[in-house]
């Protein structure tokens, strides 16, 4: 059954991908209902056999995500709350994170705050070449409470993490790109075309192999390189018991392409 689309949070299918569009203009900035509306569809998703690719990202042309909703940050009362609320976001966005399906995040504008910290739970990230990055919290008095402080060391480093998060300084994509928070950078027109193009590519592969590959990757930096490594065996084992995985190596060794079938 297709996963239906909320007020702000709009879902279409084509071609086994499917594309959620944050739409809360104009910034498309996150407030509670946006996240939980998010939450419903990535929930729908997961169980969605149709779907092997989700491609994030934002209604418009000017942000991406701008950040969360600062007139409800405005409104905390107390320190149980805001941490509610940011417990709340990070549990969201880790669902992303393992969902077992790849999520691209088309970042087609502003990608500030927690925009970034969304776009850093998905598992890949393209960017139009105007597109700003940054973690400007600071600069409000407050920290990146939906993973900011986790996710932007793991990506680019500590040092120069620990630099953004200290000034709340605004990057340009080139500048994201060469620290590896961003794996393309295209002219801004482009950005849901090269996602849908990589979404496809990677949904032509077998589903069993595709949820694999990220668990392995997702898990095993949970721990030291041997348990990694563990884990990778773990799912290779689970993988080359699948007719998938029969049919790849016999169409190599028969010089034609494979027809997966995601058994």
């Amino acid at each position: 059954m297709p996963v239906a689309s909320g007020e702000c949070v709009k879902v279409t299918t084509e071609d086994r991908v499917a594309v959620v569009t944050i739409d809360h203009r104009p910034v498309n900035a996150l407030n509670r209902q946006t996240i939980r509306e998010l939450d419903t569809v990535v929930e729908g998703l997961r169980g969605d056999t149709a779907v092997k690719v989700i491609i994030l990202t934002g209604a418009g042309s000017l942000a991406f995500v701008a950040g969360a909703d600062i007139k409800e940050v405005s409104q905390l009362t107390s320190p149980k709350e805001a941490q509610e609320v940011s417990a709340f976001g990070q549990a969201v966005f880790m669902k992303i994170q393992k969902l077992g399906k790849p999520v691209i995040a088309a970042i087609n504008g502003v990608c500030l705050g927690g925009g970034l910290e969304l776009a850093m739970a998905c598992h890949l990230r393209i960017s139009g070449d105007r597109v700003r990055f940054g973690q400007p919290e600071i600069t409000l008095g407050i920290i990146p409470g939906w993973g900011g402080t986790q996710r932007l060391p793991r990506l680019i480093g500590k040092a120069k993490a620990t630099e953004w998060i200290l000034t709340g300084d605004v990057v340009m994509a080139q500048e994201a790109l060469r620290l590896g928070l961003v794996n393309l950078v295209v002219p801004q027109d482009q950005v849901l075309k090269a996602a849908k193009d990589l979404a496809r590519k990677i949904a032509s592969k077998g589903a069993a192999t595709i949820a694999e590959s990220l668990w392995a990757i997702e898990e095993g930096l949970d721990g030291s390189l041997e348990q990694g490594m563990a884990k990778e065996a773990a799912a290779f084992g689970r993988v080359a018991a699948t007719q998938d995985s029969r049919e790849g190596v016999k169409a190599f060794l028969e010089k034609r392409q494979p027809k997966f079938q995601d058994r």
